[in-house]
């Protein structure tokens, strides 16, 4: 049987780093594009013709996820590994004093960050129950980490992944006793675009952070246990 995985935010930077390493490791990859005048995929379309679909997808619209399941649905009878990696970032989120703070952009980094993870699971959990590998992967951040944290400002980015490793804790007792498991992983701070043009101030090259998130993957099962792993690129595992 083929293997089969999902990508959120396979645009560019790590999403689409993540669907080029699945690619290159003989995967059929459905990747959700959300910015369709980004060429990248379109490029890697033309080298993968047969293994990589192009999904439309608004993880923070309801409507739009449960159009892309039954897209992929109709394509597949299974599916391996479900990557949710798209995320946003919010500038009115940088307030540091609480009078500042913006209910709105609060509540849509909650909407996308936290809510479009568990629509993309929850729409694609009977196809995941069909695969082998029945795996969930999670891209959280250090910002999640509640033990960890130093930080007095991103009030709204920070409680969305603290929300989000929640979320991954309840699903990871849901999979594993259907033979399951979850993954969250902090990618490092990444050249991304999650302000609108590339982080050149951050240190990690998205290609880097995917290729060392798939190469800890190729092993999860001897991270299932009782708990999700909350793991970073060095496959340290991070407290909560």
């Amino acid at each position: 049987m083929k293997r089969v995985a999902f990508v959120t935010g396979a645009d560019r930077g790590l999403g689409f780093y993540l669907v080029r390493f699945l690619l290159e490791n003989k995967y059929t990859v459905f990747a959700g594009r959300y910015l369709p005048e980004v060429e990248a995929l379109e490029a890697l379309k033309a080298q993968y013709q047969d293994t990589l679909m192009l999904v439309p997808l608004d993880i923070g619209s309801a409507e739009s996820v449960k159009e892309a399941a039954r897209s992929i649905a109709g394509s597949t009878g299974h599916i391996d590994i479900i990557i949710n990696n798209a995320g946003i970032i919010h500038q009115a989120d940088n307030a540091t004093m609480l009078v500042d703070m913006d209910d709105e952009a609060m509540a849509q980094l909650y909407n996308v960050n936290t809510l479009g993870a568990l629509r993309v699971s929850n729409a694609l959990m009977g196809l995941l129950l069909q695969g082998k590998q029945r795996l969930i992967i999670n891209i959280s951040s250090e910002a999640g980490s509640i033990s960890r944290n130093k930080r007095i400002n991103m009030y709204g980015y920070c409680m969305s992944k603290a929300a989000l490793n929640m979320q991954s804790s309840l699903m990871h007792n849901h999979l594993r006793k259907l033979g399951g498991q979850v993954m969250v992983f902090h990618p490092g701070w990444l050249q991304s675009y999650m302000s609108g043009e590339k982080n050149m101030e951050a240190p990690i090259p998205p290609e880097e952070s995917a290729y060392k998130i798939m190469n800890i993957v190729q092993d999860h099962k001897k991270y299932l246990g009782e708990e999700p792993v909350y793991i970073d690129l060095d496959g340290n595992l991070w407290p909560w």
